[in-house]
């Protein structure tokens, strides 16, 4: 009976043990599919971390070509910002010289439609200096031309 008795509790060990390798083969099989879905879990982020690192890149890559193209349209519109003042400077310089011209050539008309009148020569303030504005409009039109008593086209003097 002993004999009984002790293959009984030999063959509960057995089982027991059979159990106990069971569940450690258990428990390695989640070990090693919980390292693989880590080891894949960690290869997908790097993947995700490596596209982000590109994507960035390029977009580093296409702000640097925009920036190069926006500060070659600044360069160009600073050039031609330089050029339109200028050429404004010389027309504002031109318009000056034109009123200028505008106010000798008023100033001849009058004289020459008083000068049949004396008398509305001492009259009118402008005629001050007539005798300069008469001058300089004899040097601007050619003495000759006073001489001939033709019409002369004013525009063709300037």
């Amino acid at each position: 009976m002993s004999s009984g008795t002790s293959s009984g509790s030999s063959q509960g060990t057995q089982s027991s043990r059979s159990e106990d390798d069971l569940d450690l083969q258990a428990q390695m099989e989640r070990r090693k599919r919980r390292k693989e879905s880590n080891r894949e879990s960690a290869r997908r982020s790097r993947l995700r971390k490596q596209q982000h690192l590109d994507d960035l890149t390029s977009q580093v890559n296409q702000l640097e070509d925009q920036n190069k193209q926006l500060s070659m349209a600044l360069s160009i519109s600073s050039q031609n910002l330089v050029a339109v003042q200028a050429q404004n400077s010389v027309l504002q310089t031109q318009k000056m010289e034109l009123d200028s011209r505008l106010g000798a050539l008023t100033d001849i008309l009058w004289y020459m439609n008083s000068s049949t009148s004396t008398s509305t020569a001492t009259t009118n303030p402008a005629m001050v200096n007539s005798f300069t504005t008469w001058s300089s409009a004899s040097d601007i039109l050619g003495a000759s031309a006073w001489n001939q008593q033709q019409p002369i086209d004013l525009y063709q003097c300037f």
